[in-house]
């Protein structure tokens, strides 16, 4: 199937935005695209969480009779599998190359680079819809969401969640709630024009709210980055091929390989990465082998609103 490509002649020189949806949850969550995966085994990587200690008391001005408590120190661990190959891959034909595609980057390589950027956002998207919780859904009232962010924030704080980044993901339907309950007046933006940016909707109960169309519109979540790990990898550039270069993008790192195939006169592009997700889960209660879950994020959930009786 040929590509469809408009002659340049037919078209102002001037872009044109896709109504597409916005990428923001990769840059909401813990990515970091520099993880050593290199002969690691079963192609994972250990993520190290410092070992916790509670400070104890010594008697004050006691007879010296007993011992102070030596604790010991238990660091705890995560393990994240790159386990995705995510890719792009375009043929382009001598006479499409010669006569229809006027810039390669922005006809070819930038929607290629955006689907697959796309791909991880939903991949984020279903890791933070399909986590198991270690609290049951807080419900929105759909008349004032305000009182369910606070009692998100009591949940995190209980579990002694840092302050700091807190980010309140909302979808549609609830930001359509909180902004018809007034509870938000600021809704000014920085003037930045990044995607995350252009996606909060202000600051409030010490979240930053954020609002996205990859979630259940009537669901919310409140967390912190280090609930939910991404990882990505550029795959090698392989000897074989024409070109190719390691890029990124949205803070993603790519790979992007091009090469004639000789056989069909064509060119392909191929965009593609490694990709690995996982919840963070911590220790709860005491003992030696206490339970792990997840406590660093909270889910929220508006109920669909119920119909009147039908009337007789």
């Amino acid at each position: 199937m040929a590509n469809a490509f408009l002659k340049s002649e037919t078209i102002a020189a001037t872009s044109l935005g896709l109504l597409e949806r916005e990428l923001v949850l990769a840059n909401l969550v813990w990515s970091n695209a520099g993880f050593d995966f290199t002969g690691a085994k079963a192609d994972s990587v250990t993520v190290r969480i410092p070992a916790q200690l509670n400070a104890r008391e010594y008697d004050w001005r006691n007879d010296r009779s007993s011992d102070i408590v030596l604790d010991e120190l238990a660091e705890d661990s995560l393990t994240v599998q790159l386990n995705k190959d995510i890719y792009s891959a375009v043929a382009v034909t001598d006479e499409e190359l010669t006569l229809d595609i006027r810039d390669f980057g922005s006809q070819v390589l930038q929607p290629q680079v955006n689907a697959v950027a796309k791909a991880i956002d939903a991949g984020v998207a279903n890791m933070i819809e399909t986590a198991t919780y270690s609290v049951p859904a807080i419900v929105v009232d759909e008349k004032d969401p305000f009182p369910a962010f606070i009692d998100a924030r009591a949940a995190l704080n209980k579990n002694e969640v840092p302050t700091n980044d807190r980010t309140l993901l909302i979808g549609a339907d609830v930001e359509t709630a909180l902004l018809k309950s007034g509870r938000l007046n600021d809704v000014s933006k920085s003037g930045s024009d990044s995607a995350l940016r252009q996606a909060m909707v202000g600051n409030l109960a010490g979240f930053n709210l954020v609002t996205s169309n990859a979630i259940n519109p009537r669901s919310a979540y409140a967390f912190v980055p280090s609930a939910f790990v991404l990882a990505t990898r550029a795959p090698a550039i392989p000897a074989g091929v024409t070109s190719g270069s390691s890029q990124s993008y949205n803070g993603l790192a790519m790979r992007w390989v091009r090469d004639y195939d000789a056989a069909k006169l064509r060119d392909r592009s191929i965009v593609n990465l490694f990709a690995g997700f996982n919840v963070m889960t911590d220790p709860v209660g005491g003992g030696k082998n206490p339970t792990k879950r997840l406590v660093r994020a909270v889910k929220l959930d508006m109920p669909t609103a119920s119909k009147p009786p039908a009337d007789k």
